[in-house]
């Protein structure tokens, strides 16, 4: 438990950085783009390691619990998606609400996508 809460941790404050930079380089967007950023770094690194733990097998079940339910369950802001597509919709904006959705499920998987395929070249 101590390792998921370190990883929460930290994964959190980089969230709650990462996404405020984003929110202050984008004021005038009605796209939830902090959140969109977030989730997309997210779905990269968790590809990233997911390849790195097939290909290397370089993780231990600590290292993959810190990571993976700690960092990146701490990190990644899927309810904050959610949330945020509902308040889109609620105001009447639902093109930006299906945008959002489309664009952040399409985008987090490529980068899932390309994020396995590099850790993982040459495994078959």
């Amino acid at each position: 438990m101590l390792l998921v809460a370190l990883g929460g941790a930290i994964g959190s404050v980089a969230r709650f950085k990462l996404s405020g930079w984003v929110l202050h380089a984008t004021p005038n967007w009605r796209f939830p783009a902090g959140t969109f950023a977030v989730n997309v770094i997210g779905c990269l690194i968790a590809g990233l390691l997911a390849g790195m733990a097939v290909k290397q097998d370089v993780f231990t079940p600590e290292a993959r619990v810190l990571l993976f339910t700690g960092l990146l369950g701490g990190f990644t802001t899927f309810s904050a998606f959610g949330l945020e597509t509902l308040l889109l919709l609620k105001r009447g904006e639902a093109g930006v609400a299906v945008a959002n959705v489309v664009v952040s499920i399409v985008v987090g998987l490529l980068v899932a996508w390309v994020g396995y395929g590099i850790t993982t070249r040459g495994v078959s």
